[in-house]
């Protein structure tokens, strides 16, 4: 068996990470979702449409007062030189 020779090379290199504001990036789109029952409003680019379904939801099940945000927003790495 003949010898192994072994060789590496490693560097070292700087990324950093941040929101996708390019003009192709999908959009920042939120959501809210009942605490109580699981209930989720849907996804849209404005809030407004989902605090509306969280009013409608609160109409309709007088005991749930109690929700969270869902945020979706896109992010991007790139390598700094």
């Amino acid at each position: 068996m003949g010898t192994v020779s072994i060789r590496a090379v490693l560097r070292h290199e700087t990324w950093t990470v941040e929101p996708d504001r390019e003009p192709d990036a999908e959009p920042t789109t939120y959501a809210m979702q009942c605490a109580v029952d699981g209930e989720t409003s849907p996804a849209s680019e404005d809030f407004a449409e989902p605090q509306d379904w969280v009013l409608k939801h609160c109409g309709q099940h007088p005991s749930h007062h109690t929700y969270r945000e869902i945020i979706t927003r896109p992010w991007r790495t790139w390598r700094r030189t």
